[in-house]
This record gives C-alpha cells, structure tokens and sequence, in this order.
C-alpha cells in the first residue's frame, strides 16, 4: 500500500480549490493508502504573520480537515510543530543541500521580490517540505504545478543523502491531483484561486454561507459572447465554471458545455453544485467546533503515533549520517561513558589529554 502524504498551511481561508484538488482525494483514498495529513504551521512563519492567526487557522483547518471526512484512525493526522523531528531531520538535509539549489527554487525567487526583508526560513523551506516528506518514507506526493519543484527538490535529497550515506530514506514521487480541471479565480480567472487573495469575491471558501456561495457564483466574470463552451484560452471566465461543475458533479466540461444555451443557466447550475458541495463541510465543522478540545486530543494522539515513526527515522539519518550509531550513542561506542565509581561517574579521558580536558577535535569556547 502506497504512502500518500498531504500538508495544509494554516494561513488564508480554505477554498473550494483546496477541497477538490487535495481535501476530497484524502477522503477518498485514506481507505487505500497508507495517508498521512498534517498541519504545516511551520511553513506558516516564514512570511510576515500574527501568532495568535497562525494558531486560531492550524485549529480551524484540523477542524475543517475532520469536517470533511479525514478519519484520524485510518490516516497519520497531525500539526507539523507538535513533532519536532520535523525540524531535526530539516538541519539533517540542509546538510546535504546546496545554498545555489536553495536559492534556484521558483517560489524563493519570486516571493522575496515581494519582501522587504527575506528571512532565511523562506529560502529553507522547500528543505523544511522535503523533511516532511522524507520522514513518514513517503511514497506518492500530489502536488500542483507551482509546489512541483519543491517535490523534486525532496527526490533529489533523498538519492543524494542515500547515495553518500546509505540506504535511509524512500524516493518518493510526485503526483497530480486527481481532478478534472484547476480551478481560477472567480473575478480574475486568468489567477488560480487563492487562500491569500486580498479580494473575497473571487474565492469560493468553505466557510461561506450558501446565500455567499451562490452570490459569488451568479457574480462570477464571464466572456464577451454567448456561447457556453470549455475552451480556456478563448473564453477563460466560462471555462473556469464549467470546470467548477465538471469538479463538483465528477463530469467532463466538454460534455456539460452542451447543456447550456446561456450563461445565466450555466451559473445557476454551478451555484447548485458548489452549495451541495460545500454545505455539508460547512455544517459538519460548525458542530465539531464547538468542542475543540475534542479536536485538540485529536491532534495530541495523531502527533504521539507520529512521533513513533518520526524518532526511528530521524535515529536512522543520524546513524547513517555519523551522529549516532543505532545500537548506542557515539559517545558509548567510543568507550568514553565510563562506570560510576563510589556512585561517582568517573571523569572521562580524551586521548592526548588529562581528565576533564576537551578532545582535540573539540575547541574550549570562549
């Protein structure tokens, strides 16, 4: 059975997009794969943020997660902070990374020329993702176009770390996102759909009232001309809808093109779609709210299960990295823990120096 590993960062609101292209495919396929679901509050930091945001979105998208069917005895389910292997096995990789491969990443490139100040995290987090990745020995990665790179950037590390060091980690693989089309921006569909838009009108989110979903939907921008046909490049504002029915009704656009003269008609039909949808999420989540500390001992079990895999696989990067043989400590290998005498550990002898020195290899700091 395939591991299939999917992050959700807690920042923006989650849309009808996040739902189709990586939400629904966990729910389907958690019975079939070995699944693994978590928050990636880490990745939250590397921009400009409010804590207290940060920590109300990670509770509301592990809410909204289970809202929408992940079953946290049929997949590994978690916060990204709440297993601090994490970030052990991050500085592990950055150790096998180039600064060049870092600094090549297209995200990198094209986010810090929107900041002022570039924190270091935004350069390292495509290697932050490649440890969530190689530490639950993912198989399958599905990712959309724009997190491609980074996905590839954890292949590499992985032969790479094994190549030098040893067999340790899986080579996983990305995947597409099984459905039918990409979803735009409602009022600029020449845009993907975003968590971050600065406009609401465009992004259908999972928390909108039916009357807002449906609003949007029928204020939807459309193309000059009548014709209901799926073509994106000609008429990108009609295409964007018919592959939002397409999506929610697991239809072809091509084929639902032709039942529609109109435009208003075709509007009508994906409002009833996204509202049938996306209301059942909605009212499941407002129920699961109520009792977040049910949520949270959600969390606080899904990270305790991950912690057991996570250890062993961090143990087997130190081992085959040098840090930390598997049967005993460096330090225990070498024969420098020595037996307490009188119920007094014995002080430690470095070759070349006196009792209590530091070894040779190991400068006294200042």
């Amino acid at each position: 059975m395939p591991r299939r590993l999917t992050g959700f960062t807690p920042s923006g609101n989650l849309h009808l997009d996040n739902y189709l292209c990586a939400m629904r495919p966990i729910i389907a396929e958690q019975a079939r794969t070995d699944t693994v679901v978590f928050i990636s509050d880490l990745h939250a930091l590397t921009l400009e943020h409010d804590a207290a945001d940060v920590r109300r979105r990670t509770l509301e998208f592990a809410t909204l997660l289970l809202a929408a069917g992940a079953d946290p005895d049929g997949c590994l389910f978690l916060v990204q902070s709440h297993v601090p292997e994490h970030t052990e096995l991050h500085y592990l990789l950055e150790c096998t990374t180039g600064y060049g491969e870092a600094q090549r990443m297209i995200q990198f490139k094209e986010k810090s020329r929107r900041q002022q100040q570039v924190r270091m995290s935004l350069l390292t987090y495509p290697i932050l993702m490649a440890a969530d990745i190689l530490l639950y020995d993912t198989d399958e990665v599905p990712v959309g176009e724009d997190q491609r790179q980074h996905a590839e950037l954890a292949r590499d590390l992985a032969c790479r770390f094994n190549t030098r060091y040893g067999r340790t980690f899986t080579v996983p693989r990305a995947v597409n996102p099984p459905v039918a089309a990409r979803i735009m921006d409602l009022a600029a569909p020449g845009e993907k759909m975003s968590k971050s838009s600065s406009s609401t009108a465009g992004a259908l989110r999972l928390l909108d009232e039916p009357d807002v979903l449906r609003r949007k939907v029928m204020r939807a921008v459309t193309d000059t001309g009548s014709e209901v046909i799926y073509d994106p490049e000609r008429k990108p504002g009609i295409s964007n809808l018919l592959a939002i029915l397409a999506s929610c009704t697991s239809d072809e656009p091509e084929r639902l093109a032709q039942l529609f003269d109109r435009y208003g008609e075709l509007k009508e039909a994906v409002a009833d779609a996204v509202v049938a949808t996306l209301t059942p999420v909605r009212e499941r989540y407002v129920e699961l709210a109520r009792d977040p500390e049910h949520v949270r001992a959600v969390l606080h079990a899904g990270a305790k299960r991950a912690r057991e895999q996570a250890g062993e696989k961090v143990r087997q990067a130190k081992a085959a990295i040098g840090l930390r043989h598997p049967s005993g400590s460096l330090h225990q290998l070498r024969g420098d823990v020595r037996p307490r005498v009188g119920g007094q550990r014995e002080p430690d002898r470095h070759p070349g120096g006196a009792a209590g020195q530091h070894p040779p290899d190991l400068p006294t700091r200042a």
